[in-house]
Protein backbone atom coordinates (compact mmCIF):
# COMPACT_ATOMS: atom_id res chain seq x y z
CA UNK A 1 0.00 0.00 0.00
CA UNK A 2 1.29 3.42 -0.75
CA UNK A 3 0.07 6.50 1.11
CA UNK A 4 0.82 10.20 0.26
CA UNK A 5 0.87 12.36 3.54
CA UNK A 6 0.15 15.78 4.01
CA UNK A 7 -0.78 18.63 6.79
CA UNK A 8 -1.25 21.88 7.24
CA UNK A 9 0.58 22.53 10.20
CA UNK A 10 4.18 22.24 8.13
CA UNK A 11 6.56 19.56 7.43
CA UNK A 12 8.27 20.35 10.13
CA UNK A 13 5.67 19.99 12.87
CA UNK A 14 5.64 17.04 15.64
CA UNK A 15 2.28 15.15 14.32
CA UNK A 16 2.61 14.66 10.59
CA UNK A 17 6.17 13.23 12.28
CA UNK A 18 4.48 11.20 14.19
CA UNK A 19 1.82 10.28 11.57
CA UNK A 20 4.77 9.07 8.87
CA UNK A 21 6.53 6.84 11.62
CA UNK A 22 3.23 4.81 12.62
CA UNK A 23 2.32 4.29 9.09
CA UNK A 24 5.52 2.98 8.01
CA UNK A 25 4.60 0.00 9.48
CA UNK A 26 2.32 -0.98 7.32
CA UNK A 27 2.89 1.35 3.78
CA UNK A 28 5.44 2.99 1.92
CA UNK A 29 5.01 6.48 2.95
CA UNK A 30 5.01 9.72 0.38
CA UNK A 31 5.14 13.18 2.34
CA UNK A 32 4.07 16.31 0.72
CA UNK A 33 3.36 18.87 2.45
CA UNK A 34 3.36 23.04 3.00
CA UNK A 35 6.75 24.26 3.84
CA UNK A 36 4.88 26.51 6.50
CA UNK A 37 2.33 26.38 8.60
CA UNK A 38 -1.03 26.50 6.41
CA UNK A 39 -3.58 26.18 9.16
CA UNK A 40 -7.14 27.99 8.29
CA UNK A 41 -6.33 28.36 4.61
CA UNK A 42 -9.63 26.13 3.87
CA UNK A 43 -9.36 24.57 0.23
CA UNK A 44 -7.10 27.49 -1.41
CA UNK A 45 -5.37 26.50 -4.28
CA UNK A 46 -1.97 28.84 -5.64
CA UNK A 47 -3.05 30.16 -9.40
CA UNK A 48 -1.31 33.49 -9.95
CA UNK A 49 2.32 32.61 -8.74
CA UNK A 50 4.26 29.49 -9.41
CA UNK A 51 4.80 26.85 -6.63
CA UNK A 52 8.33 25.58 -5.77
CA UNK A 53 8.94 21.76 -4.28
CA UNK A 54 11.97 21.30 -1.79
CA UNK A 55 13.31 17.98 -0.83
CA UNK A 56 13.02 18.21 3.20
CA UNK A 57 15.54 16.12 5.44
CA UNK A 58 15.52 15.57 9.12
CA UNK A 59 18.33 14.17 10.93
CA UNK A 60 19.66 14.20 7.37
CA UNK A 61 17.67 11.74 6.55
CA UNK A 62 15.29 12.13 3.21
CA UNK A 63 11.74 12.80 4.82
CA UNK A 64 9.45 14.20 1.97
CA UNK A 65 8.91 17.44 -0.16
CA UNK A 66 7.90 20.69 1.05
CA UNK A 67 5.34 22.76 -1.06
CA UNK A 68 5.56 26.77 -0.57
CA UNK A 69 1.97 26.14 -1.22
CA UNK A 70 -1.03 25.49 0.43
CA UNK A 71 -2.78 21.84 1.89
CA UNK A 72 -4.31 22.14 -1.18
CA UNK A 73 -1.49 22.52 -3.74
CA UNK A 74 0.37 19.75 -1.75
CA UNK A 75 -2.02 17.06 -2.55
CA UNK A 76 -2.65 18.01 -5.83
CA UNK A 77 1.73 18.53 -6.73
CA UNK A 78 2.07 15.06 -4.90
CA UNK A 79 -0.51 13.07 -6.99
CA UNK A 80 -0.12 14.86 -10.25
CA UNK A 81 3.39 15.74 -10.46
CA UNK A 82 5.36 13.73 -7.38
CA UNK A 83 3.88 10.26 -7.57
CA UNK A 84 4.19 8.55 -10.65
CA UNK A 85 0.80 6.75 -9.81
CA UNK A 86 -1.88 7.86 -7.66
CA UNK A 87 -1.72 6.74 -4.07
CA UNK A 88 -4.29 4.25 -2.66
CA UNK A 89 -4.90 6.35 0.47
CA UNK A 90 -4.07 9.99 1.76
CA UNK A 91 -4.00 10.71 5.37
CA UNK A 92 -3.52 14.59 6.49
CA UNK A 93 -2.42 15.28 9.54
CA UNK A 94 -2.12 15.00 12.71
CA UNK A 95 -3.66 18.46 13.10
CA UNK A 96 -3.23 20.25 16.12
CA UNK A 97 -6.77 21.18 17.32
CA UNK A 98 -9.97 19.37 16.38
CA UNK A 99 -11.61 19.53 13.09
CA UNK A 100 -15.22 19.52 13.72
CA UNK A 101 -18.73 21.96 13.02
CA UNK A 102 -17.86 24.70 11.18
CA UNK A 103 -14.58 24.23 11.74
CA UNK A 104 -14.45 21.75 8.42
CA UNK A 105 -14.83 24.75 6.31
CA UNK A 106 -11.91 26.54 7.38
CA UNK A 107 -9.49 23.81 7.71
CA UNK A 108 -6.39 23.27 5.51
CA UNK A 109 -6.16 19.72 7.20
CA UNK A 110 -9.35 18.78 5.89
CA UNK A 111 -9.31 20.75 2.45
CA UNK A 112 -5.88 18.25 1.95
CA UNK A 113 -7.99 15.34 1.97
CA UNK A 114 -11.03 16.40 0.40
CA UNK A 115 -8.54 17.64 -2.68
CA UNK A 116 -7.96 13.72 -2.53
CA UNK A 117 -11.25 12.75 -2.53
CA UNK A 118 -12.20 14.71 -5.78
CA UNK A 119 -9.11 13.55 -7.42
CA UNK A 120 -11.37 9.98 -6.50
CA UNK A 121 -8.12 8.57 -4.12
CA UNK A 122 -9.83 7.28 -0.79
CA UNK A 123 -8.53 9.61 2.22
CA UNK A 124 -9.03 10.89 5.81
CA UNK A 125 -8.15 13.91 8.06
CA UNK A 126 -7.02 13.18 11.29
CA UNK A 127 -6.73 16.01 13.95
CA UNK A 128 -6.19 16.31 17.80
CA UNK A 129 -8.02 18.36 19.81
CA UNK A 130 -6.02 20.23 21.38
CA UNK A 131 -3.58 23.03 19.92
CA UNK A 132 -0.96 22.09 21.91
CA UNK A 133 -1.07 18.22 22.28
CA UNK A 134 0.16 16.73 24.89
CA UNK A 135 1.03 13.25 22.41
CA UNK A 136 0.20 12.09 18.82
CA UNK A 137 0.76 8.03 20.02
CA UNK A 138 -2.84 7.30 19.88
CA UNK A 139 -3.88 9.33 17.10
CA UNK A 140 -1.31 7.74 15.15
CA UNK A 141 -1.74 4.16 16.68
CA UNK A 142 -5.69 4.48 15.05
CA UNK A 143 -4.74 6.64 11.93
CA UNK A 144 -2.72 2.97 11.06
CA UNK A 145 -5.57 1.05 12.24
CA UNK A 146 -8.33 3.55 10.06
CA UNK A 147 -5.86 3.28 6.70
CA UNK A 148 -6.09 -0.79 7.18
CA UNK A 149 -9.46 -0.93 7.62
CA UNK A 150 -10.31 2.19 4.35
CA UNK A 151 -8.07 -0.82 2.63
CA UNK A 152 -10.40 -3.16 2.79
CA UNK A 153 -13.89 -0.85 2.72
CA UNK A 154 -14.13 1.43 0.27
CA UNK A 155 -15.52 4.91 0.26
CA UNK A 156 -18.12 5.97 -2.50
CA UNK A 157 -16.12 8.32 -4.92
CA UNK A 158 -15.70 11.80 -3.49
CA UNK A 159 -16.26 10.89 0.46
CA UNK A 160 -13.91 11.25 2.73
CA UNK A 161 -13.40 10.86 6.67
CA UNK A 162 -13.35 13.44 9.56
CA UNK A 163 -11.35 12.21 12.14
CA UNK A 164 -10.76 14.27 15.94
CA UNK A 165 -9.31 12.31 18.70
CA UNK A 166 -9.43 13.78 22.18
CA UNK A 167 -6.00 14.87 23.87
CA UNK A 168 -6.49 12.63 26.80
CA UNK A 169 -4.52 9.20 27.26
CA UNK A 170 -5.60 5.98 25.36
CA UNK A 171 -7.09 4.80 28.54
CA UNK A 172 -9.36 7.49 28.79
CA UNK A 173 -10.74 7.18 25.41
CA UNK A 174 -14.26 6.40 25.81
CA UNK A 175 -15.22 4.87 22.47
CA UNK A 176 -15.24 5.51 19.14
CA UNK A 177 -18.23 6.78 17.39
CA UNK A 178 -19.59 7.17 13.39
CA UNK A 179 -20.28 10.74 14.07
CA UNK A 180 -22.35 13.78 12.13
CA UNK A 181 -21.02 16.93 11.09
CA UNK A 182 -22.67 19.45 14.58
CA UNK A 183 -24.07 23.14 13.66
CA UNK A 184 -22.06 25.12 16.30
CA UNK A 185 -20.24 27.85 14.91
CA UNK A 186 -17.79 30.62 16.24
CA UNK A 187 -18.82 33.83 18.12
CA UNK A 188 -15.84 35.71 16.78
CA UNK A 189 -14.95 39.07 16.06
CA UNK A 190 -11.10 41.30 14.63
CA UNK A 191 -10.31 42.73 17.85
CA UNK A 192 -8.81 45.90 17.21
CA UNK A 193 -5.04 46.62 19.22
CA UNK A 194 -2.57 49.20 18.83
CA UNK A 195 1.05 48.20 17.88
CA UNK A 196 4.26 49.73 19.84
CA UNK A 197 3.81 53.01 17.08
CA UNK A 198 0.55 53.52 18.27
CA UNK A 199 -1.14 52.39 14.98
CA UNK A 200 -4.09 49.72 14.36
CA UNK A 201 -4.23 46.07 13.81
CA UNK A 202 -6.56 43.83 14.17
CA UNK A 203 -6.23 39.90 15.66
CA UNK A 204 -9.17 37.63 15.18
CA UNK A 205 -11.13 35.43 18.38
CA UNK A 206 -13.37 34.57 19.83
CA UNK A 207 -15.43 31.31 20.86
CA UNK A 208 -16.97 28.61 19.80
CA UNK A 209 -21.12 28.93 20.25
CA UNK A 210 -21.85 25.36 21.00
CA UNK A 211 -25.49 24.33 20.49
CA UNK A 212 -25.41 20.21 19.79
CA UNK A 213 -26.67 18.12 22.44
CA UNK A 214 -26.74 14.52 20.62
CA UNK A 215 -24.44 12.04 21.08
CA UNK A 216 -23.97 11.41 17.67
CA UNK A 217 -22.63 14.81 16.66
CA UNK A 218 -18.82 15.16 16.37
CA UNK A 219 -18.66 18.20 18.73
CA UNK A 220 -20.34 16.35 21.77
CA UNK A 221 -18.43 13.17 20.70
CA UNK A 222 -15.38 14.77 21.52
CA UNK A 223 -16.64 16.32 24.35
CA UNK A 224 -17.45 13.33 26.07
CA UNK A 225 -13.67 12.07 25.78
CA UNK A 226 -14.95 9.75 22.14
CA UNK A 227 -13.23 9.50 18.63
CA UNK A 228 -15.42 10.81 16.35
CA UNK A 229 -15.30 9.74 12.81
CA UNK A 230 -17.38 11.65 10.21
CA UNK A 231 -17.85 11.08 6.53
CA UNK A 232 -18.14 13.95 4.69
CA UNK A 233 -18.16 14.93 0.80
CA UNK A 234 -17.87 18.08 -1.71
CA UNK A 235 -21.61 17.98 -2.59
CA UNK A 236 -23.02 21.37 -0.97
CA UNK A 237 -25.94 20.94 -2.62
CA UNK A 238 -29.21 21.90 0.00
CA UNK A 239 -31.43 18.82 -1.40
CA UNK A 240 -34.39 19.67 1.31
CA UNK A 241 -34.52 23.22 -0.04
CA UNK A 242 -33.57 22.13 -3.52
CA UNK A 243 -37.09 20.46 -3.37
CA UNK A 244 -39.08 23.25 -1.82
CA UNK A 245 -37.51 25.71 -4.47
CA UNK A 246 -39.57 23.79 -7.20
CA UNK A 247 -42.83 25.44 -6.13
CA UNK A 248 -40.60 29.37 -6.54
CA UNK A 249 -40.94 28.52 -10.21
CA UNK A 250 -37.41 30.47 -10.95
CA UNK A 251 -37.83 29.76 -14.37
CA UNK A 252 -40.55 32.62 -14.44
CA UNK A 253 -37.72 35.00 -13.85
CA UNK A 254 -36.86 35.08 -17.44
CA UNK A 255 -40.10 36.99 -18.29
CA UNK A 256 -41.65 37.90 -14.78
CA UNK A 257 -41.50 41.92 -13.96
CA UNK A 258 -40.42 43.59 -10.91
CA UNK A 259 -42.92 45.09 -8.56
Amino acid sequence: MKILVSNDDGIDSPGIAALVKSLKEIAEIIVVAPQYEQSAVGHAITMKIPLRVTPYYKNGDFFGYAVDGTPADCVKMGIRNIMKEPPDLVLSGINNGSNAAINIIYSGTVSAAREAAIMEVPSAAISVTNHAPKNFDYAAKLARRLALKMKNQKLPLGTMLNVNVPDVSEEEIAGILLTKQGKSTWDDVYEQRKDPYGKDYYWLTGKMFDVDTDADIDQVAIRNNYVSITPIHFDLTDYETFKKMKNWHIESLMNEKET
